[in-house]
């Protein structure tokens, strides 16, 4: 099959959150499923400035954005992953936008992206089966194939899917944003692409796009409730026939304890000791503690991933005071909104020893985190499917999340009766279930066979890539099958 995956970002180019893990996970094992697979991704300032050479095709693209038209030229890594270059566009130091907000010129950008993805195809002579788009930076690609694309025979047989990685993002824009799509004035209504007096990115790939799909079974569910919707409840339940969700996988030659170049040890479910040395080694880096003997013994609690609304971290900060009661520690790594930033620095700085953290992305510290903790905090308001708990499994972190999206799909709430699970989950988002969920995790951490046999049990999980590319390669071809009837 002729696979286009058409991503804002993907791994191992790009990263901001887990939808480059998704993207550029798929792309790989669609290739060694024997697939004629190709992503595409805009030319960012991080990818040029990276180490992977590129090689300049030679093709330059032009893209009508409103009234303009916008050359692109098209690069490769020679390896099936095509970039499309617009300095003017992509040429920034972040992908989206800066901790104070997002770019204003963000419309322009993916209408160009979006109508470029069409565009390298036929530069390139792809001839893609099917087009996997993913959220909102791509909602249009779609769109356009079924309007301005319509009779274009290159792509007389190519369907199209569309991921939801996050409802929550959407690409809501002003309704004078609308002329730079180049799209009929009949579209911007309430059965097309306008939502309370604006456009959306998003809902153009949800109404356009033959099969619709998101990161995880409980998610696809809650997406279709006003409360978890973002507004787009009405547009998921009449497509609801074409909606599957399906539980994202995590690269296992990456996230690999027994071979992770990042960890001072290695280690495996069959024996966990260098697990305890990755403690030592993460509790000597993050905290200095003068008793290292005794702080080894200190429960350790780390959070990795995006500081936003969405992540809990109100739980977090009116929790904090009776975590440290409980005498834990808490290493947070990530960067997102300015005011979580913020106020994390502020609570480290006033908790200096008993809290970590870390502002911006370190890959060596997030493996060494995943590996020297142990627990891994993801108290989501919402979480659509959720990699860093898998990556938590992999690596002996016991999960302690909100039973919400892919994180109650993936993680088997604590019994204690039956001493089985992979984590503790909880379920009201207030900060009294979130600390019972934690004390219920110090009661098996002082249990050294339980808590042995939890991580052996999550550590022995397989949320490997294979079943759910073979799940999206079925669903591929019902979109096929769709867009011949």
């Amino acid at each position: 099959m002729r696979i286009v995956i058409a991503s804002p970002e993907a791994v191992p180019f790009v990263k901001t959150g887990g939808l480059a893990d998704v993207a550029g996970a798929l792309w790989k094992e669609y290739r060694l499923m024997k697939h004629e697979a190709t992503i595409i991704l805009p030319l960012y300032k991080k990818i040029k400035d990276g180490r992977m050479p590129l090689k300049d095709t030679g093709i330059t693209i032009h893209v009508p954005v409103g009234d303009t038209v916008a050359a692109g030229r098209i690069y490769s890594d020679q390896a099936s992953a095509y970039f499309i270059r617009c300095d003017e566009f992509f040429d920034r130091q972040e992908l989206y936008g800066t901790p104070q907000g997002d770019y204003s010129d963000n419309a322009s950008r993916f209408v160009f992206f979006s109508r470029g993805v069409l565009e390298t195809c036929k530069a390139l002579n792809l001839s893609p089966d099917i087009i996997h788009c993913n959220d909102w930076q791509t909602g249009l690609v779609p769109l356009y194939l079924t309007t301005l694309y319509e009779g274009d025979v290159f792509f007389r047989k190519t369907a199209t899917f569309f991921s939801i990685h996050n409802i929550g993002y959407q690409g809501v824009f002003p309704a004078s944003e609308m002329q730079l799509t180049n799209l009929g004035k009949e579209l911007f209504t309430p059965e097309g692409i306008e939502f309370y007096g604006k456009v959306n990115f998003l809902k153009a790939g949800l109404l356009a796009a033959d099969i619709l799909g998101t990161v995880s079974t409980t998610y696809a569910k809650e997406i279709l409730m006003k409360e978890y919707s973002f507004g787009l409840d009405g547009v998921l339940r009449k497509r609801g026939a074409d909606l599957y969700g399906i539980i994202n996988g995590i690269d296992y030659d990456e996230w690999n304890p027994s071979g992770d170049v990042f960890l001072p040890a290695a280690y495996g479910h069959k024996n966990i000791s260098g697990k305890a040395l990755c403690k030592k080694e993460l509790m000597q880096a993050l905290f200095h503690p003068g008793d290292l003997a005794a702080a080894e013994h200190m429960p350790l609690v780390g959070m990795v991933g995006r500081l936003t609304e969405q992540k809990g971290l109100d739980l977090v900060f009116e929790a904090i005071p009776e975590l440290l009661s409980f005498g834990v520690k808490l290493a947070i790594l990530g960067k997102g909104d300015e005011k979580y930033q913020r106020n994390l620095l502020d609570i480290a700085g006033r908790h200096k020893g008993m809290i970590s953290v870390t502002i911006g992305f370190d890959d060596s510290l997030a493996h060494r985190m995943y590996a020297g903790t142990d627990f891994f905090l993801m108290p989501s308001r919402y979480e659509p499917c959720g990699l860093g708990q898998l990556i938590a499994l992999r690596y002996g972190s016991i999960p302690i999340a909100r039973k919400t999206g892919g994180l109650a799909d993936t993680i088997l709430d604590y019994n204690p009766l039956a001493s089985k699970g992979t984590g503790f989950l909880f379920t009201d988002y207030t900060p009294s279930a979130f600390l019972g969920a934690v004390k219920r995790a110090l009661c098996v951490y002082t249990d050294s066979q339980k808590k042995l046999g939890m991580i052996t049990e999550g550590m022995k999980m397989d949320y490997s890539w294979k079943k759910s590319a073979q799940r999206y390669v079925e669903l591929y071809k019902d979109a096929l099958a769709k867009k011949r009837l």
